[in-house]
């Protein structure tokens, strides 16, 4: 009899459950067997967890054989750290060969890390940082939902988290948007690290889902007829369901069992030996593995994580001409609306999910909103769950957009970025109002070190535009390129580019625009503040003073042939409206000290949190006007 055979299992026959509890013993003692050969994990509950990974795994519509797939159940496992019991459980349910795991797990090259990615098949998020993990659910149910499928999402947590904000954030976008698919089990153990939880952060976890609106089951966590049957239960409710797991941390491991200890580390090749044995192993087991860990190496790499490329009509571009002033939020708001209502509900389309966080008219996602409805998600003040959500329903299989402030969807919730780029996710982030261009907000809302995060960094891309029709035009790039993308802009109305202003015009990611020649120095202006540099080199042609200046909208991504080109002149000055210390300056830099470029360079750039103030006034304040660059030009 195979496992597999019991997706949706509305009840366990006494042969199904035999069969599961043999294999939860065999998981237990190659979950215990591998952190002792790594001599690192958590024990602990990898074996509070078993039979609820067991017992998903087997319920869920998800197999090897379509797991690659987006037409299928989710698993969202967010205590990424019982890896181990994670591990050992898709090889009983013949994802990937046990031995292989067992062997080299946390080793250098193997896929098998010591918290979850989603290059093992069977994961669909790597976590390990608690708590995000019913955000990166919902993000999953939504996609499902966009996607017009009607699958079922599956979120696995332990009990130490249920007092960080990010879930309560979940909780209520699930309640909101109506997600009755979605399931999510609690290993209650009532263990964490530090002791029990009631002494360490007590928690009315029953009362606070409920208290969200969520429908709550409770069961044995060790009982394989009761999970299944809270499973069945919520499938059939009409609204999301949480099931409190009763479970015994380390259970079935001898001295592991109902002790914080073995949380987070092994157990010591004597008291493994002794478990495997009273488990029915062969205790002489690890001491094989052990000598194979130190005579192999990994053999089994999982699999490759793409973004997907969007399916997406875009219609004709936007032109603006010289003779109108707009902001850049206003330019992407009307690509997002175009592309919006050009793919809604279109069936061989990709969808378009917008995601707001109380911000819509700011950033100018309201006119998508109230054009496709059903694809414009409100998540209310709740950033840290947005961000993860949003991120989860791109690697879902639709385009995700979060559009918000700067110092919102950057500074403010770092970590989830972060974990998003782990993942390889491929959302679209969009600031506003970022730099000290929002100006009477002051220095809380002065976003001045988005670059700086991003450079962190390895997988995003950033495109800060000079103008409305770079905005335009990057847009239209950021909703069809796979990938996490952030698009950065701030909030004022700018002049138009003459060189952008026309049909032809197109985007290129990395690519330094040339738009003044001059021999005697040269200017990379980032963003908005092009207008500014052009104004300077137009003055500075008046003297005599011939200045080059490149419009730099990819900070991450230098322009080295441009930079070479700028360096015959001898001298270069950086401008942005962002952290001198971190941002495009910096960048260039070291990337010109790498590639052996010589030229005197000079940055203007913010040069500490800024005053409140109109933008014009906290520009000058910080030095970045056409004036100021005439000066710095003339004093090298």
């Amino acid at each position: 009899m195979s496992l597999r055979n019991l997706h949706g299992a509305s009840s366990l026959s006494d042969e199904q459950l035999s069969e599961l509890e043999l294999a939860a013993k065999r998981a237990r003692i190659n979950a215990i067997t591998m952190v002792q050969a790594a001599n690192s994990g958590h024990p602990g509950g990898a074996f509070s967890s078993i039979e609820i990974l067991l017992s998903v795994y087997s319920f869920a519509n998800v197999t090897p054989e379509n797991c690659n797939s987006l037409n299928r159940d989710n698993i969202i496992i967010s205590h990424g750290h019982v890896s181990a019991g994670v591990y050992a459980s898709l090889a009983e349910l013949g994802y990937f060969d046990a031995q292989e795991a067992v062997v080299n797990f946390r080793k250098l090259g193997s896929v098998f890390q010591g918290h979850i990615v989603r290059e093992v098949p069977g994961i669909d998020w790597g976590t390990g940082n608690l708590g995000q993990g019913l955000s990166a659910g919902v993000g999953y149910a939504l996609a499902q939902r966009a996607r017009n499928y009607s699958g079922n999402v599956f979120v696995l947590m332990g009990d130490g988290a249920q007092t960080k904000g990010q879930l309560g954030e979940s909780r209520r976008v699930a309640v909101k948007e109506g997600l009755k698919n979605i399931t999510a089990l609690i290993d209650l153990n009532q263990i964490q690290i530090c002791g029990r939880i009631d002494d360490i952060m007590p928690c009315n976890v029953k009362g606070l889902w409920k208290a969200d609106g969520w429908e709550v089951l409770e069961c044995n966590g060790h009982s394989f007829r009761e999970i299944f049957d809270c499973l069945n239960r919520a499938k059939n409710n009409d609204k999301p369901t949480v099931i409190l797991c009763n479970t015994l941390m380390g259970k079935d491991g001898l001295a592991m069992e109902g002790t914080e200890e073995f949380h987070g580390k092994a157990t010591g090749e004597k008291l493994c030996c002794e478990i495997v044995k009273a488990l029915g192993g062969d205790d002489t087991m690890p001491a094989k593995v052990f000598e194979l860990r130190k005579n192999s190496s990994p053999k089994y790499f999982g699999r490759e994580i793409k973004p997907f490329t969007p399916n997406l009509e875009l219609g004709e571009k936007f032109i603006y001409t010289p003779d109108v002033k707009t902001d850049n939020r206003g330019a992407f708001g009307k690509v997002l609306l175009q592309a919006g209502t050009l793919n809604y509900k279109k069936p061989d389309k990709t969808p378009i999910l917008v995601f707001d966080c109380d911000l819509a008219p700011s950033v100018q996602t309201k006119k998508f909103g109230d054009a496709c409805p059903d694809n414009f998600v409100q998540c209310g003040i709740q950033e840290h769950a947005t961000a993860t959500i949003s991120g989860a329903a791109a690697a879902g299989g639709v385009v995700s957009v979060w559009a918000d402030f700067g110092v919102f969807a950057s500074d403010e919730v770092y970590n989830q970025l972060r974990l998003n780029d782990i993942n390889n996710a491929g959302d679209k982030v969009v600031l506003t109002h970022t730099g000290v261009d929002v100006g009477e907000d002051g220095s809380t809302h002065q976003c001045i070190d988005y670059v700086g995060l991003m450079r962190n960094m390895y997988g995003w891309k950033i495109v800060v535009p000079a103008d409305p029709n770079q905005t335009d035009r990057a847009t239209r790039w950021m909703l069809t390129t796979p990938g996490c993308i952030c698009l950065a802009m701030g909030r004022s109305k700018i002049p138009v580019i003459p060189e952008f202003a026309h049909e032809d015009f197109e985007f290129e990611y990395g690519k330094a625009i040339k738009l003044r020649d001059g021999k005697n120095a040269a200017i990379f202006a980032l963003g908005y503040m092009t207008s500014t540099a052009l104004k300077a080199a137009d003055e500075l042609a008046k003297q005599n003073v011939k200045v080059s200046v490149y419009s730099v909208s990819c900070p991450l991504e230098p322009d080295m042939n441009a930079i070479k080109e700028a360096a015959s002149t001898g001298k270069i000055l950086t401008l942005e409206d962002h952290n001198v210390n971190t941002g495009m300056g910096a960048i260039m830099s070291v990337e010109m000290m790498k590639a052996g470029i010589s030229a005197k360079i000079r940055s203007l750039g913010v040069t500490n949190y800024g005053p409140s103030g109109s933008a014009d006034d906290v520009r000058k304040f910080m030095g970045l006007t056409p004036e100021n660059v005439i000066k710095n030009i003339l004093a090298f």
